[in-house]
Order: structure tokens, then C-alpha cells, then sequence
């Protein structure tokens, strides 16, 4: 199995990406660390059938540093760390207030920013022994990478995780450590949903998000979480420091 016996942690492990990446990281013979700041919606994971691995859950707010440090103390050291939870905000700079670029960078940058440093010392030391640990930051393709309308503050929280991903990398290269990030197309979550039912005409919004898609339709968690597993896993050891779109063809 391409994950048997390493431990990774996930945040926001109760639905969507995050959600299916638990499993599919479990399936792959990992020890996977769910965490989710809604303990109800991390019930029922653990119980999830896997095929080797295993699955156990904490509720922990990732805005919460003294929370992170605690959970970091009573943790084993990582092989793996996926930085997966985000908010989405709507609209242009004239539509963000203050309060919603601050929580959007919280949220989106300061949060992993919190992870890092906490359990990047574990994950150093892990690496002294295993010689490969691996850091997966969520970012997408609404960032450095391509501007999107009505995306000012998601964009710009996303850009910098990018260059986060990027110092982290070209930091700790020499001592086993590698990061890279995600860049996903729109994916079929219930955050998007969410989104979508909130919106003045729901029916539009929907076909508006397909239309950017040039293969026309939504990314669903399934194609993500092969990525996912990739980049924790041995078989990406070359890899580092990369901004990793999966995107279907929006950006080519």
C-alpha cells in the first residue's frame, strides 16, 4: 500500500475534499488524523470502511493556535500534513469589507501558517528517520495562477498560500521535508452547494460554474483525492515546491 504506515494529518476532514481525502488516504494504508472544527460531521468516519488503514477524529478550530499547540503535544510525529480547510468569498475589493478580507486570510493563509509551525518540528524530526515527509497546502486555481471574477480576497488568500508553499519548500528541501499545493478546478462539494442555493437565481450560478469548465462539468472528490494521495505519498519524493492544477483544462 503507497501509504502503509504513515500517519498524516487532514483539517477540515468533514466533508467535501477534505472529507474524501481522509478515506482515500486510509485506503492507501494510512493512519489518518481527522480534524474538523464541527464535531458532528466528523461522525461516522472513523467507522468508514478502509482497506489497511485506519481513521481517528478530533474537532479542532483552525483558528484556535492554542488548540492547534495542544493537539500538536498529543499527537505522534506526521509523515504528512494536508492543510485542506477555506472559505470562499464573493465579490470585487468594493464588495470586502476589512472583516472579510481579514477572515479570509485567517481562514485561508494564517490558519496553515498556525499547523506549520506547530507540527513542522515533529515533522522534521520524522524526517531524520524517514528521510521524506510531505505538506499538501489547499490552494486553487483562483490565485496567482488565474484572476476570476467576484474572487478578490479568495484570490489573493490563494496566491499567497502559493507563495507560502513555495518558502516552506525552498526552506527545509535539505532536511526531508517537501510542500507543495492544490489548485482545483471547481469541485462539486457541499460547500459549493451552499454557495450555489445562496446566490439571487441558484439555476444560473449552476450553469454559470460549468460553463468555465471546458470539459463541462463540475470537478467531483474523486478526481481530486488521487492527487492527494500522490503528493503524501513516497511515489511524489521527487516533487516539491509545486503548485499541482487539477483543473480540467482551465487553464490551459
Amino acid at each position: 500500500m503507497r501509504l502503509k504506515d504513515k500517519t498524516v494529518l487532514v483539517t477540515a476532514a468533514g466533508q467535501g475534499i477534505g472529507r474524501a481525502s481522509a478515506l482515500a488516504l486510509s485506503a492507501q494504508g494510512a493512519h489518518v488524523i481527522a480534524t474538523d472544527v464541527n464535531e458532528e460531521a466528523l461522525r461516522g468516519l472513523a467507522s468508514e470502511p478502509t482497506a489497511g488503514g485506519s481513521v481517528e477524529t478530533h474537532r479542532l478550530d483552525v483558528l484556535d493556535g492554542a488548540a492547534i499547540a495542544d493537539l500538536a503535544k498529543r499527537l505522534p510525529q506526521l509523515d504528512g500534513l494536508f492543510n485542506c480547510a477555506g472559505y470562499v468569498h464573493n465579490g470585487s475589493i468594493l464588495d470586502c469589507e476589512e472583516k472579510d478580507w481579514d477572515f479570509s486570510f485567517d481562514l485561508n493563509v494564517k490558519a496553515m501558517y498556525r499547523t506549520l509551525r506547530l507540527f513542522l518540528p515533529g515533522m522534521l524530526e520524522r524526517a531524520t528517520t524517514t528521510g521524506n515527509v510531505s505538506i499538501l497546502n489547499m490552494a486553487s486555481m483562483a490565485s496567482s495562477v488565474k484572476g476570476f471574477p467576484n474572487r478578490f480576497a479568495y484570490g489573493a488568500s490563494k496566491a499567497a498560500v502559493i507563495g507560502l508553499t513555495k518558502a516552506i519548500a525552498a526552506d527545509f528541501l535539505k532536511q526531508g521535508v517537501r510542500c507543495n499545493c492544490l489548485c482545483p478546478a471547481t469541485v462539486d462539494t457541499p460547500s459549493l452547494r451552499e454557495r450555489i442555493a445562496a446566490s439571487p437565481d441558484p439555476v444560473q450560478a449552476q450553469k454559470d460554474f460549468v460553463a468555465r469548465q471546458p470539459m463541462g462539468r463540475l470537478a467531483l472528490v474523486d478526481d481530486i483525492t488521487p492527487m492527494v494521495v500522490y503528493v503524501l505519498s513516497d511515489e511524489s519524493r521527487f516533487v516539491t515546491g509545486q503548485a499541482m492544477l487539477v483543473d480540467g483544462g482551465v487553464t490551459i
